[in-house]
């Protein structure tokens, strides 16, 4: 038996499966990004794989291939509404799959498309979708080589449904890995977070609200490109479901380190602050989807902020707050108040905002 057909082969699954964690049924909340999220995904995709290969801690994927190094990303995009200030599902697929590639450290080359169309749909509204991802492809100078398309009946799918798989090469990103991280490392933000959050359930309509507010829709890779052979460039993120706090909570988890946040320096518009406290939201849990989070050496976020700010989409950069070692016995997130107070910043259990990206 060949290594490849060694690490294809599933588990003895026996009563496997009687024995995850994850509930009789699947729930909204198993896909909001948090907790619930990473527990699906621990309980039953890495329980049951046999691949040494599977990577579930990053955005992408870094796979040996011969010499050189591929990094290799998959998402879905089921956002509702399909068009919003700022984007659609078609820039957004786009966009997204760039972004995971670009903060894994990678140059994104290629992306594969799969639709699934529900029955009814308005061809009118399919072409401007896909014009907007050629748009968009063409904009991060990547290459939409292969796709497949589904039709299901009407009421069986959300008007349409995308799923993407991006194919990168290393960009010179030295030895970045949230190992590297230590107590003292800062937190950066490349811009406002709760844009695209805030955009998306204003466009549905559903709370009698209107407003100006744009998804921050974006490729970043402008953004993650500047900081290649940078020094101290320990960590990217782009805060995609679950937002800023989710983020953060991963990434405690993986270093047994804990966060501060600094309530004042975060990059929040006013517009965005106002929506939430109207309607109960909290803006460090919304998606965003043309923002970097990273974590850098101190000594280095004085030159990312100085490279960021000479950027589209980078001007707002800041540093948001640092790693802490522990002094509680477990990881935490806190975040201090305007008011000089501290806030437990909590996984995210349930989902606020459903079908956002």
């Amino acid at each position: 038996m060949t290594d490849l057909e060694s690490q294809s082969k599933f588990p003895d699954q026996g009563d496997e499966c009687n024995r995850v964690s994850v509930g009789e049924t699947i729930s909204l909340s198993q896909g909001n990004g948090g907790r619930l999220t990473r527990e699906l995904i621990d309980n039953v995709f890495v329980r049951l794989s046999n691949s040494r290969l599977l990577d579930t801690r990053h955005d992408a994927a870094s796979l040996p291939l011969n010499s050189n190094v591929i990094c290799m990303t998959t998402d879905s995009f089921t956002v509702q509404p399909l068009e919003f200030p700022g984007g659609d599902i078609g820039s957004l697929s786009v966009n997204g799959t760039v972004n995971d590639l670009a903060v894994a450290g990678a140059k994104p080359l290629y992306i594969s498309t799969g639709f699934i169309i529900e029955e009814g749909l308005p061809t009118e509204v399919l072409v401007r979708i896909v014009k907007s991802m050629w748009t968009a492809a063409m904009s991060a100078n990547v290459d939409i080589v292969t796709g497949d398309t589904k039709v299901v009946p009407k009421g069986c799918g959300g008007g349409i449904y995308i799923n993407t798989t991006g194919i990168g090469v290393d960009d010179g990103f030295p030895g970045m890995d949230a190992s590297l991280i230590q107590p003292g490392d800062h937190v950066l933000v490349s811009g406002p977070i709760g844009d695209h959050g805030v955009a998306v359930m204003l466009a549905r309509d559903e709370f009698g609200l209107s407003g100006d507010i744009v998804s921050d829709c974006a490729s970043v890779l402008n953004l993650t490109r500047e900081l290649r052979r940078l020094d101290g460039v320990r960590f990217m993120r782009d805060p995609t479901r679950g937002g800023l706090a989710t983020v953060m909570h991963e990434l405690a988890e993986d270093t047994g380190l804990s966060i501060s946040l600094d309530e004042s320096s975060i990059p929040i518009r006013p517009e965005v602050e106002s929506v939430c406290e109207m309607l109960g939201f909290d803006p460090y849990y919304l998606a965003c989807e043309g923002r970097v989070v990273a974590v850098v050496d101190p000594n280095m976020s004085r030159e990312v902020l100085k490279r960021w700010h000479q950027l589209p989409h980078g001007e707002n950069a800041a540093v948001i707050g640092s790693i802490m070692s522990q002094n509680t016995g477990y990881s935490t997130v806190t975040l201090l108040t305007k008011l000089g107070g501290s806030r437990l910043l909590e996984p995210l259990e349930d989902d606020p905002l459903p079908r956002i990206c």
